[in-house]
C-alpha cells in the first residue's frame, strides 16, 4: 500500500471548458517522490472519496505534482469534490503509481490523446522530448474549448510544436481521427500509447490489432469490463486467519470492507491498481485492465475491486 501524505494545493488554473489542473506542493522543502510519464496519483477528496489522476507535469521535477480533472456531472462524485477544492488547502495523496509505462528507448513514439487522456501523455510528450526521442502526439477533442493544455503545445519551440497535431472533430470541416491510416504509416517498432474515452481506445486496439502486444498501450478512463459480483465463493485471509463468503451481488472488495478490512482502492473498476492484492492459492476470475495477460494467467494478483473466483476458495495475503 502507497503511503498517504499531506499536500498544499498552491494553485488551480481553468485549462478548458469544465477542465481545472491542480498544482500540489509538499508542505515543507522536502521533494516529492519521483515518477515517471504515466504515472498517477490518488487523490484523497473531502468526504472520503478517493479517485486517481495521471500526473501532466515533467518526470524532472519533484517539487510539484499536477493533475487536471474533467467535471463529470454523472460521475461517482470524485470530479465534483476535486472542483469544490480552493488554493490554500491541504490534502492527502498516495502513489506515484504507473501502470502505463513509457518505453523510452523506442525508436519512434505515437501518443494519441481523446480528451482528459491529454493528461498523461503530455507527460510522456515531455519526457521523450527531454531525451530527444522521436516523437508525435494526436489529440482530439470535439472542439478547442473544450480541449486542455493548449496553451503549453503552443508554448513549444517551433520543431517540437510541429510533432503535435490537433483534432477537433466536431468543429467546422472536422471529422474523427483516421487511426487505421495513422498506424500504417509507422514502422513495426513504433510503440504507440492511447489514453482517451472507451470508444476512442477501442478504435484504436482495432487500427493496432495487427502490431506487436509489447508495442501497443492503453489506460482508459473507465472500464468496459463488468465487476465479477456473481459471488458464492470464500476468501481466506491468511495473515488474519480469517474466512469470508462473498455472497451474490457483492464484491471481493465490499465483502472485506464489510468485515471491517483495510484495503486501499479507489477507481472501483480495476484500472487504477489501487487494490492489488497478492494470491497466495486458488484461481482468480481476472476483470481487470491493469494485469497483462501473462500477469493474469500466473494468478498471483488480483484486483479485488472488479475480480471474482473460478475455485470455491481464494487464499489472499492478508
Amino acid at each position: 500500500m502507497s503511503p498517504t501524505f499531506q499536500v498544499l494545493v498552491r494553485s488551480i488554473t481553468l485549462e478548458a471548458a469544465g477542465v481545472l489542473s491542480f498544482e500540489l506542493r509538499p508542505l515543507d522543502s522536502q521533494l516529492l517522490p519521483a515518477f515517471t510519464a504515466g504515472a498517477h496519483i490518488d487523490l484523497h477528496l473531502p468526504g472520503g472519496l478517493v479517485r486517481s489522476y495521471s500526473l501532466l507535469n515533467s518526470q524532472d521535477e519533484r517539487h510539484r505534482y499536477v493533475v487536471a480533472v474533467q467535471l463529470d456531472p454523472n460521475g461517482r462524485g470524485g470530479s465534483r469534490a476535486a472542483h469544490e477544492l480552493r488554493v490554500g488547502q491541504t490534502m492527502g495523496i498516495a502513489g506515484p503509481r504507473n501502470n502505463f509505462q513509457l518505453a523510452e528507448a523506442a525508436p519512434h513514439t505515437v501518443l494519441v490523446a481523446g480528451g482528459i487522456g491529454i493528461t498523461p501523455l503530455w507527460s510522456m510528450a515531455q519526457r521523450l522530448q527531454a531525451l530527444g526521442r522521436s516523437w508525435e502526439l494526436h489529440y482530439c477533442a470535439r472542439t478547442r474549448q473544450q480541449a486542455a493544455l493548449l496553451d503549453r503545445f503552443e508554448a513549444l519551440a517551433p520543431t517540437a510544436r510541429a510533432r503535435v497535431h490537433l483534432n477537433f472533430d466536431h468543429e467546422p470541416g472536422g471529422s474523427a481521427l483516421d487511426l487505421a491510416g495513422l498506424q500504417s504509416r509507422h514502422a513495426g517498432e513504433t510503440h504507440f500509447y492511447c489514453c482517451g474515452p472507451t470508444g476512442m481506445i477501442q478504435a484504436f486496439q482495432a487500427a493496432t490489432a495487427q502490431r506487436r502486444r509489447e508495442c501497443v498501450h492503453v489506460e482508459y478512463f473507465a472500464s468496459p469490463i463488468e465487476a465479477a459480483v456473481a459471488g458464492g465463493f470464500a476468501v481466506q485471509l491468511a495473515r488474519r486467519k480469517t474466512r469470508l463468503l462473498v455472497a451474490p451481488g457483492r464484491s471481493i472488495l465490499q465483502t472485506l470492507l464489510d468485515a471491517g478490512v483495510e484495503v486501499p482502492y479507489s477507481c472501483m473498476e480495476g484500472i487504477c491498481g489501487s487494490c492489488e492484492v497478492p494470491v497466495l492459492a486458488g484461481e482468480p476470475e481476472h476483470r481487470d485492465l491493469v494485469l497483462s495477460p501473462e500477469e493474469h494467467a500466473r494468478n498471483t494478483r488480483i484486483m479485488v475491486c472488479c475480480s471474482g473466483s473460478r475455485s470455491d476458495t481464494l487464499v489472499l495475503d492478508l
